[in-house]
């Protein structure tokens, strides 16, 4: 079940702060979109208070910290990954990217993964209550998941990039990419990914109502056609 129509009502001026902002990054969000979103915000305040899922305390702060944080990586996503894809979400915490990608990017099929059993059932509980059937959660170590291999794997702020794609590397497609969510430029990092791996490109966003530095950090396994391959874009 989502959060009825009063709890949005409590939070006057969310509804135009996600409109505005997913203007602003060029994302058209449905009316249903919209009211998940927002759904989303009052599931994790609420759970919050018990279970401390994230530090951020104010539910505008997660609206504009977490929710349109991750909203701001779509259009990338969009652009260089287009169509279905099966996406892992590393150390998924309160659902994030995970939830936000998947009620925004239906075409995803997402699998949150957490070692903490309570914020995984949270993830479960917002599958359900956001009625996303694309939407799953994980209660385990990455480095011990069993699953078929996933075409794109995520992290926000979870790990080194070196840790990232050393514990996720048997969980990609032939191909696949890693996408890792961070704050400032983190160049010695990417100096530092292990042998057979490259970071292929690097964008910065602007993040709407959030003055602070993030980036999105693509990489990949080594191939020869990444040689001549300049543009960013997955051939």
């Amino acid at each position: 079940m989502t959060a009825a129509p009063s709890q949005r009502a409590e939070r006057p001026g969310f509804g135009e702060t996600l409109g505005a902002a997913a203007e602003s990054l060029g994302l058209r969000l449905s009316v249903e979109q919209t009211g998940k979103l927002l759904d989303f915000v009052s599931l994790l305040d609420r759970w919050n208070r018990t279970y401390n899922l994230t530090a951020v305390r104010d539910p505008a702060e997660m609206l504009t910290h977490h929710v349109i944080d991750c909203l701001a990586a779509v259009p990338a996503l969009r652009r260089t990954l287009p169509g279905p894809k099966r996406v892992l979400d590393v150390g998924s915490g309160g659902g994030l990217p995970g939830i936000v990608w998947a009620v925004v990017e239906p075409v995803l099929d997402v699998t949150c993964v957490d070692s903490v059993g309570k914020k995984a059932a949270f993830i479960q509980q917002a599958a359900l209550a956001l009625h996303l059937d694309n939407l799953h959660a994980e209660h385990v170590r990455v480095e011990k998941l069993q699953a078929a291999p996933f075409d794109v794997l995520t992290s926000r702020a979870f790990a080194s990039l070196s840790d990232f794609v050393n514990l996720t590397q048997g969980l990609a497609v032939s191909g696949g990419v890693w996408l890792a969510m961070k704050g400032k430029l983190p160049l010695e990092e990417i100096a530092a990914l292990p042998v057979g791996f490259q970071a292929f490109h690097v964008e910065r966003l602007n993040v709407p109502g959030l003055d602070a530095e993030r980036c999105l950090i693509w990489i990949r396994k080594t191939t020869p056609i990444m040689a001549n391959n300049e543009s960013g874009r997955l051939q």
